[in-house]
């Protein structure tokens, strides 16, 4: 299954079955495309279908049909996901944890809306005795910045371009998610009892008023008047004048932690920026995890309880203090 366009999904029968039941030629399409519809928010939309193509193409590959198939066939998908993944290096738990819950919810919707028809496209759900990955509730696959290394890539950011600059600031003084920030707008930009202001759609497809203190509203102003001024369009965009995408954010930011030189350069993602700023905070408020759910936009505080508890396994870790009993041990 290939998805070069990057647009709504429609499920071809060939990419997947060699024979879909008599219920209609286009069900399994149009079940697809609005079990993605329905989803509130366009980057879990994407998700879905990135990670729904993932087990069609593992399927076509393998000579499995999706909608015959049973537990065993995610669970041979899951071992092959954790020795190669998708782009021949292991993926992580969390990720194939992600990429399971996406196709339940797949076949779920199918079942509801077909499993009463004279000829159902399926009537059970395979990934309900698959064998799921259990997740470290405290365990993150996120490399975040220390405060030198965050302020050297901002210098990178800063040499780069104007846009680079923003982004980079916004998504470190912000802390928000990628798709905030790829989504934004000229036209969110206002004000608000005195405060500059970017009016966010965020996680959950809900709306969000985001501060803009006067270093990133300059900054911000900065990268549009090198534009000419727009009042409308995206408000970040690439080189040839396109709105920045996911991919592009990604590429950017790894791009610039080399020139930086930082060690983790090659693991860092969008998501290490938010990830740094939420430690900042915990750090700046002597913990306040109240603060930083706010911050963050958690709806559930044990999410950011997670943030706080990795920082702790770091930063207050037992090895640091016995490095002091044994680090100085001269070789025998």
């Amino acid at each position: 299954m290939k998805d070069p366009d990057n647009e709504l999904v429609v499920v071809a029968e060939a990419d997947w079955t060699p024979a879909i039941p008599s219920t209609g030629p286009n069900r399994l399409a149009e079940l697809t495309t609005m079990w993605l519809s329905r989803q509130r928010s366009v980057h879990t939309r994407t998700a879905y279908r990135r990670d729904l193509w993932q087990w069609g193409d593992w399927c076509a590959a393998t000579g499995r049909n999706p909608l015959t198939a049973r537990a065993a066939d995610l669970d041979a998908w899951i071992v092959e996901q954790r020795a190669t993944g998708a782009r021949g290096k292991p993926a992580a738990e969390s990720t194939i944890a992600r990429r399971l819950s996406a196709v339940a919810s797949w076949y779920d919707y199918l079942i509801v809306n077909t499993g009463a028809d004279p000829e159902p496209l399926i009537t059970h759900n395979p990934t309900q005795a698959a064998a799921r990955p259990r997740i470290d509730p405290d365990d993150s696959s996120t490399v975040g910045l220390a405060r030198s290394e965050a302020d050297r890539l901002l210098t990178q950011a800063r040499a780069d371009s104007l846009t680079s600059h923003a982004l980079i600031l916004l998504l470190l003084v912000a802390g928000l998610r990628v798709g905030s920030a790829i989504d934004a707008q000229i036209e969110d930009l206002g004000t608000d009892r005195g405060h500059r202001v970017l009016n966010l759609t965020v996680k959950g497809g809900r709306r969000r008023r985001v501060p803009l203190p006067p270093a990133l509203s300059h900054t911000i102003d900065e990268m549009l008047a090198e534009r000419g001024s727009p009042e409308q369009g995206p408000l970040f965009v690439t080189p040839s004048g396109l709105g920045i995408y996911e991919l592009y954010v990604h590429r950017l930011i790894r791009r610039l932690a080399r020139r930086a030189g930082l060690a983790a350069a090659g693991a860092l993602s969008p998501h290490s920026l938010r990830h740094t700023a939420i430690t900042e905070i915990l750090d700046a408020t002597g913990g306040d995890l109240r603060r930083a759910q706010d911050f963050a936009g958690h709806a559930d505080p044990r999410t950011t309880r997670r943030y706080d508890r990795r920082r702790d396994q770091l930063d207050n870790h037992g090895a640091y203090l016995l490095a002091g009993r044994f680090g100085d041990t001269e070789p025998g």
